[in-house]
């Protein structure tokens, strides 16, 4: 993480689920409520992904929990979210998504001196057999470090 970043989820099954390739950061329009449950680390990134609709990239299924003291002015939690990204970075990202099949799900979720930002990336679904691959790996390696420290 930079400087001035604050965490506020993360999406560790991406890296599992995904072969990862480019990364853009990009801004979120929120609601007012949305940004104090950020505040207080309420978000779930998991099953949400990024869709592209008339030229405006959007953030869908990510669920922001409803604001603790909030009132009826509250938000929906799994509504969609727009994105804030240059022209160039969405028609990149359209014209990928659309030819090879690619999917552009978020990896994380941060305040970057003092903005809500989310950092997405295009991912290849892995087979079931890449991730056993990834597994076995994972355990040699862990192994191999603990061979080294006896």
């Amino acid at each position: 993480m930079g400087q001035g970043e604050k965490l506020i989820a993360s999406n560790r099954k991406a890296r599992f689920n995904y072969e990862l390739m480019d990364r853009f950061e990009a801004g979120v329009a929120l609601q007012g409520t949305e940004v104090k449950s950020l505040r207080e680390g309420r978000c779930n990134l998991t099953d949400g992904f990024v869709e592209i609709i008339d030229g405006e990239a959007w953030l869908v299924d990510v669920h922001i929990s409803p604001y603790s003291h909030g009132n009826r002015a509250n938000h929906e939690p799994t509504r969609r979210r727009k994105l804030l990204l240059h022209r160039r970075e969405i028609a990149k990202l359209h014209s990928k998504i659309a030819e090879r099949g690619l999917t552009c799900i978020p990896l994380r979720m941060y305040f970057k001196d003092g903005k809500a930002k989310v950092e997405i990336a295009l991912g290849r679904g892995k087979r079931k057999y890449d991730k056993r691959e990834d597994i076995k790996r994972r355990e040699a390696d862990r192994e191999t470090h603990r061979a080294m420290k006896r």
